[in-house]
């Protein structure tokens, strides 16, 4: 079994950061990509930043610039570094990773940011 526990949430003013951890623990011998997604209120759920096992990123528009996605695979840890935070990424951050074929999600963590 995979488990997925997020870190890092909180309540900040606009402008500030915040950086989200996300540490994976289980019968794991690799992971493939890991991401972040999140969920406004109100709203549908959607991709904020994934990095492959190489390294490769993608970030949604409306992050690139802000947010910076990393991963540590000796400690089976993503990263979310997020600067210049904007009221309009309010939302609960949640924590993807593909594990062969399947994926798994983290419980969640509220991040609020203040005007």
């Amino acid at each position: 079994q995979v488990q997925l526990v997020e870190s890092g949430g909180g309540l900040v003013q606009a402008g500030g950061s915040l950086r989200l951890s996300c540490l994976a623990s289980g019968s794991i011998f690799s992971i493939n990509t890991m991401g972040w997604y999140r969920q406004p209120p109100g709203k549908q759920r959607e991709l904020v930043a994934t990095i492959t096992s190489g390294g490769v990123t993608n970030y949604a528009d409306s992050v690139k610039g802000r947010f910076t996605i990393s991963r540590d695979n000796s400690k089976k840890t993503v990263y979310l570094q997020m600067n210049s935070l904007k009221p309009e990424d309010t939302a609960v951050y949640y924590c993807n990773v593909l594990i062969i074929t399947h994926y798994f999600w983290g419980q969640g963590t509220q991040v609020t940011v203040s005007s």
